[in-house]
């Protein structure tokens, strides 16, 4: 509705996880340069990070999708990809998924009660396959925080197909912050240690939100100054606090009553008022705790508490210290 008022082709905050809007921060570039490589590995062959897990975390709306969805538009033409979106399994539906990503049938005299040694046996034989024709598998799974421990040590197992050179089969594990949580674990210790290359995203700076803003404006066909001046830009990395998504939904929505008022520029009041509608309005204006105060309120309790103490136990050695009074000679 707002594009043409300010000279936009393109919904410049869609949420949608468009890899043209991909706004590659540093964090951004270092994420997908690490699943290039776990692909690729050195020397750009395929499979030559020598196999295992890539890990990629970030909390929601910190832009993993989209940088997976530019991962995929680069990945070497060799490699055959698997991709789960929805992770929550059991072992033989993750076997399943994946044969059927990859395009894997079972043999007649076993699909019709399948296993999960049919499963595996099969995916072995099309990895093999693939290996003698130099080509490579690469298996996604986002969300991958909704594994389960079991489903993971199934996933684990699947490294173990191997040729003396290589492992046959690359998964990508994308999930929230979580997922590192979980691979701690004792449990899941062989799993971390087949971890070749982690990554985690975290939200966008002051700085980097104003790039942010820029850039998806510039993709959108903006060839103008930005329409969000300092203070609403200020605001906005506020009340976002730099998470990509939180930010679409909070420009859009602000150039959105911009339009129905007719303005052009865009101010810290208009953020706020657009903040309102689509956030929660009680965690907008709920205050910030202050921690260093608290601190320093704790701290002087703390010593007021002492001081009160110590007061006291030095009124107790004085008192205990005076001399008793004489005792009254007995009457004759």
């Amino acid at each position: 509705m707002y594009t043409q008022q300010f000279g936009l082709k393109l919904d410049p905050f869609s949420i949608a996880p468009d890899p043209r809007f991909l706004f590659m921060s540093d964090r951004h570039r270092e994420a997908l340069a690490h699943l290039l490589w776990g692909v690729s590995g050195p020397g750009g062959t395929a499979g030559g990070s020598g196999g295992g897990f890539v890990l990629l975390t970030g909390d929601i709306g910190a832009g993993k999708t989209t940088i997976c969805r530019c991962f995929l538009q680069q990945i070497p033409a060799h490699c055959n990809v698997g991709y789960i979106f929805n992770p929550k399994l059991s072992v033989i539906e993750l076997l399943e998924s994946i044969c059927e990503e990859f395009h894997i049938s079972l043999p007649p005299d076993k699909a019709l009660f399948p296993m999960a040694k049919a499963y595996i046996d099969s995916l072995n034989a099309h990895l093999l396959d693939r290996h003698a024709a130099g080509e490579s598998c690469v298996l996604i799974i986002d969300e991958a925080q909704n594994l389960s421990p079991e489903v993971l040590e199934q996933l684990r197992l699947l490294t173990n197909l191997e040729t003396d050179q290589r492992k046959l089969l690359q998964i990508v594990l994308i999930g929230q912050p979580e997922l590192r949580g979980m691979l701690a674990h004792p449990d899941l210790e062989q799993l971390a240690q087949r971890v070749i290359a982690r990554c985690h995203l975290t939200a966008l700076n002051l700085t980097e939100t104003r790039q942010y803003i820029a850039h998806r404006l510039a993709v959108a066909g903006m060839t103008g100054a930005l329409p969000f001046d300092v203070n609403a830009v200020k605001k906005i990395h506020e009340l976002t606090r730099g998470v990509p998504r939180r930010i679409n939904l909070l420009c859009g929505r602000t150039l959105l009553g911009a339009w129905a008022k007719g303005e052009q520029q865009v101010n810290r009041a208009m953020v706020e008022q657009a903040a309102k509608e689509v956030f929660d309005v009680d965690a907008i204006h709920k205050p910030a705790l202050n921690w260093r105060r608290i601190m320093m309120s704790v701290v002087i309790l703390v010593l007021l508490s002492a001081g009160i103490i110590g007061g006291l136990v030095v009124w107790s050695s004085i008192s205990n210290a005076r001399p008793s009074p004489p005792a009254s000679a007995p009457a004759q």
